[in-house]
C-alpha cells in the first residue's frame, strides 16, 4: 500500500523497463544512447529515485516509442505539466488543490476505464454543480467562498473525461444510500437523481444500484475506485479514499481481489435498466 508519488515511480519504471526490453536494449545500451550512468536507468526503472519529464522523453525518444497516448500517459506519470506538448489543466490549481488530489485527477484524465463502489454519495464525474457545492461545503468546514467556487469549478472540469474521444468507460455500483441521503435540499437532490437518469442512458456509462434489500456486501467495507489502462493493465490501479489522503493500491494480488469484490457487487445489484428505473422513480416520488 502506497500514496501516489511512489506508486506512480514503481509503476512509471516497470513500464519504461518493458519498453527497454521490447527495444532489445540492455540498461547499459540505454545508458549510452541518452549519455547517463547505467545506475542511473536502474535506479528509475526500480523506482528508488524520481525522473524529470524530459529524462522520460529521452528514453522515450531512445526506445523509439511512438505511440502519442502511451507516451503522454507515462509523462503524465512523471508529474509532467504538459504531456507531450498538451497542458493538463488540474495544474493551474496546483495552489488550491493537494497532491493526493491532482493524482486521483491525472490518474483518471488518463485512464480508458473506472469501476467505482459509491456508498455515500454520488460519484464525482456524475454531480451537478449544486450537488457538488452542498458535497463540498460539508466535507470542507469553514471553507472560503471563493475556495469553495474553485473546487467545484475542479469538480466539473473533471467531467469531461466522459465527453472526451474516446471517452472514459465508467462504471459504477451505487448503494441504496447514495440516492436516499438528502443532499443540498430536496430540491438539489431530485435534480442529481434526474442526472443520474440521463447519465444511465449514455453508452460509456453503466450505473447498477445495490438496494437495501440486498443486506450486508462486501462492500460495507468502503467506497474504492479501480483504473485500468489501455495500453498495459500494470499500470491499473485501486485508490481508496479517506479523509486527508488516498491510498493506492498496486499489487497484482490486491488489484485482483477488488477487481473480484467489484464484479460480486455487480451480480448482487440491480441491472443497468432496473436501476435507471429504480433511479427515476425515486426521483418521481422525491
Amino acid at each position: 500500500m502506497q500514496h501516489g508519488p511512489a506508486v506512480r515511480r514503481r509503476k512509471l519504471g516497470a513500464e519504461l523497463r518493458a519498453l527497454r526490453t521490447l527495444a532489445e536494449l540492455t540498461s547499459g545500451d540505454a545508458a549510452r544512447l541518452v549519455g547517463w550512468h547505467q545506475s542511473k536507468v536502474s535506479r528509475i526503472e526500480t523506482g528508488t529515485s524520481g525522473v524529470k519529464p524530459a529524462d522520460v522523453r529521452l528514453l522515450l525518444d531512445a526506445y523509439g516509442v511512438a505511440d502519442t497516448q502511451l507516451r503522454d500517459l507515462l509523462l503524465v506519470l512523471a508529474g509532467s505539466d504538459d504531456g507531450d506538448g498538451r497542458h493538463h489543466w488540474w495544474h493551474a490549481y496546483r495552489g488550491v488543490l493537494p497532491p493526493t488530489y491532482r493524482d486521483f485527477i491525472s490518474l483518471e484524465s488518463q485512464a480508458s476505464a473506472m469501476r467505482t463502489l459509491e456508498t455515500t454519495v454520488v460519484p464525482g464525474l456524475l454531480q451537478t454543480p449544486e450537488y457538488a457545492r452542498a458535497v463540498t461545503r460539508a466535507a470542507v468546514d469553514g471553507l472560503a467562498e471563493d475556495r469553495l467556487d474553485t473546487l467545484v469549478e475542479v469538480r466539473l472540469a473533471r467531467q469531461d473525461v466522459l465527453r472526451a474521444e474516446p471517452p472514459l468507460e465508467l462504471n459504477a455500483v451505487l448503494d441504496e444510500a447514495v440516492l436516499r441521503r438528502e443532499v443540498g435540499g430536496p430540491g438539489v437532490m431530485t435534480r442529481q437523481l434526474f442526472r443520474l437518469v440521463e447519465a444511465a442512458r449514455l453508452p460509456q456509462v453503466r450505473l447498477q444500484v445495490l438496494p437495501f434489500a440486498a443486506g450486508a456486501h462486501i462492500g460495507v467495507t468502503g467506497p474504492f475506485v479501480i483504473f485500468s489502462f489501455s495500453h498495459t493493465s500494470d499500470l491499473d490501479v485501486v485508490v481508496l479514499d479517506h479523509l486527508t489522503s488516498s491510498l493506492y493500491l498496486e499489487r497484482k494480488e490486491d488489484l485482483e481481489a477488488y477487481t473480484e469484490a467489484f464484479n460480486a457487487l455487480r451480480i448482487h445489484a440491480l441491472s443497468p435498466q432496473e436501476s435507471l428505473d429504480y433511479i427515476a422513480g425515486i426521483a418521481d416520488g422525491a
